[in-house]
């Protein structure tokens, strides 16, 4: 797993004033746990641009005036409305102890499915995963060049020896779906033309056109009316 470096320092007063004031100056509040005693302490905001906004996991190394402790982030929290960092949760990540944390997922190959006009999708981004220190890895990489059209590999699928996976068994990672056809609009102004029913009757002349039936063109302009033949006396 990636490393990272975390400068903190420890809170003289903990509570919501407090916190609010470490907002208000550029820090945010944070607290360790999983340690022989819980810490509570401060850091920048501007050290977690590297750490939260990213799809990578990272162990962290912090360090707390002077004081290294290794961890991992365990959670944190964001304000509804503005979406502004406002708490970290930091578990201590001692060599030989069991953590779970969210590992990334990346896929690896060309799905068939893709290939005959499907879309590779991806379900779950990030899985829940339990195992030693040592053995979580950067991210889980998952092999899809086999998925047919409408295939998935769900979570029971994957195999780790060294992770316990801790999302539902049948949930989906990630699957191949079908994309809907579009149907092909005429371009405007294109001329249609609306053939006559077989055994179709002409109109008699001079009859009035059905209810929705298109009206006879006027003669053109100039052009000579036909005349009757004059009847013989």
């Amino acid at each position: 797993m990636k490393t990272i470096s975390i400068n903190g320092t420890v809170r003289k007063s903990s509570g919501t004033k407090d916190s609010v004031k470490l907002r208000n100056s550029g820090d945010i509040p944070c607290v360790l746990y999983g340690g022989a005693e819980q810490m509570q302490f401060s850091v920048p905001e501007k050290q977690f641009v590297k750490l939260l906004y990213t799809p990578d996991a990272y162990l962290v190394t912090l360090n707390i005036d002077g004081k290294e402790t290794k961890a991992i982030v365990q959670e944190s929290q964001f304000d509804r409305v503005t979406d502004k960092l406002l708490h970290v949760d930091f578990m201590e990540a001692a060599e030989g102890k069991y953590l779970t944390v969210k590992i990334p997922v990346v896929t690896h190959g060309s799905p068939i499915g893709v290939k005959k006009g499907g879309k590779l999708q991806t379900k779950l981004r990030r899985l829940n995963v339990k195992g030693l220190v040592n053995d979580l890895p950067d991210h889980i990489t998952i092999e899809v060049a086999h998925l047919e059209l409408g295939q998935s590999i769900l979570v029971k699928e994957l195999k780790n020896d060294k992770l316990k996976f801790l999302d539902p068994a049948n949930a989906a990672v990630v699957t191949v779906r079908t994309v809907r056809e579009v149907e092909v609009a005429p371009a405007p102004g294109a001329a249609t033309a609306t053939a006559a029913a077989p055994g179709a009757t002409p109109a008699a002349p001079g009859a009035t056109p059905a209810a929705g039936a298109a009206a006879p063109a006027a003669p053109a302009p100039g052009a000579k009316k036909e005349e009757k033949p004059a009847a013989k006396k």
